[in-house]
């Protein structure tokens, strides 16, 4: 009985190949604390390359001082929102917190109004059970703080490999491109979904997010709410979550404001909300964050859930990112190796996204 042998060259590609995977599992492993300010630099990268380009090659700036002044416009994007949660949030979450006997006579009411619907006394709101979810929630809070230091080391990381990645833009891309073993029409499909969806991401949700919460302000105010700056912004804030969104806010108030017996308040500021804060999301979406990109609800939905367990806050961008990815690489593969030698369908039906040229 006779066996084929197998080829040199496959055996020392099959190593090769496992000596870079775990090469790379390695590295990503103990890196991974730097993962989201590596992500957030190419995020960067992808929103300023077009600017950058303009100013070195158009203007004649050197690179250094291209990158520092689109560095230090970045800082000052990020400095607004800190600022914000710092001169308003903070204050007035501390008021809120060292009133406690307003916190009590809410609650009780809130207690009392849910003990009187037929639908809503199976909740136990017990004082037993109120110390166990309190108890729950105040575990979070060491990772918050940890997950506070960890945005600032990560957006210094950020800004540390983006400088490198600009001054050595064009060369970057030339040597990014030899390493993708694909087609030049496949390559350049999947820079496009890339800068679609990052900018898609990077954009739209800061957008959404910023809408929402000053409609959200907008409406707390005019319906009486307590400190109704505060909760707007957290009702933006809550916009990001997957599937819920703002709801998981202004639910909370509008039964606080019904318990407090303030029922035409109650009645107005939940209609508000359903129709007002809801239904912005639907148009900013068919408007202004359909011409950044056309992100099928999907792909959003459970790319922000994946995203967020691998990248922490990065994973808003890069999550939906790799569910296209995984799609997207697929129809790759039946064009690179199938049968079949047409180009690649674009559009939501494929990837959730309709391709802009």
């Amino acid at each position: 009985m006779s066996y084929r042998k197998i080829d040199n060259n496959i055996l020392r590609q099959i190593v090769l190949i496992l000596l870079i995977g775990l090469l790379g599992f390695m590295i990503f492993f103990n890196l991974r604390y730097f993962t989201p300010g590596a992500l957030g630099a190419i995020t960067l990268y992808i929103l300023f390359r077009k600017t950058f380009f303009r100013l070195t090659e158009q203007r004649n700036w050197k690179k250094s001082l291209a990158s520092f002044c689109l560095m230090f416009a970045t800082l000052l994007v990020i400095a607004l929102p800190l600022w914000l949660i710092i001169e308003v949030m903070i204050p007035q979450i501390s008021n809120l917190l060292a009133n406690k006997q307003v916190i009590i006579e809410k609650y009780n009411a809130v207690k009392a109004f849910i003990a009187s619907k037929p639908l809503l006394n199976r909740i136990n709101l017990s004082d037993e059970s109120m110390m166990r979810t309190l108890g729950k929630v105040t575990a979070y809070f060491p990772g918050i703080l940890n997950s506070v230091a960890e945005i600032f080391v990560n957006i210094f990381t950020a800004l540390f490999i983006l400088y490198f990645m600009q001054v050595n833009a064009r060369a970057m891309e030339k040597r990014v491109r030899l390493f993708i073993p694909f087609s030049d029409d496949n390559t350049q499909t999947l820079w496009e979904e890339t800068k679609m969806m990052v900018r898609s991401n990077a954009l739209g949700i800061p957008i959404l997010a910023l809408c929402q919460g000053l409609v959200a302000v907008l409406g707390y105010w005019i319906f009486g709410v307590d400190n109704f700056v505060m909760w707007g912004l957290i009702t933006g804030a809550a916009s990001m979550v997957p599937a819920v969104g703002t709801m998981i806010v202004w639910i909370p108030i509008c039964i606080v404001v019904f318990a407090t017996g303030s029922v035409g308040n109650g009645i107005g500021l939940t209609l508000y909300c359903l129709i007002v804060v809801g239904g912005i999301d639907n148009v900013l979406r068919f408007t202004i964050l359909k011409k950044i990109g056309d992100i099928h609800p999907l792909i959003t939905v459970f790319g922000v859930l994946l995203g967020l367990k691998l990248f922490g806050i990065m994973g808003l961008i890069f999550g939906p990112l790799f569910m296209s990815y995984f799609l997207l690489l697929i129809q790759i593969y039946r064009v690179e190796f199938g049968k079949k030698s047409d180009n690649l369908p674009h559009g939501p039906e494929t990837v959730g996204i309709t391709e802009k040229k």
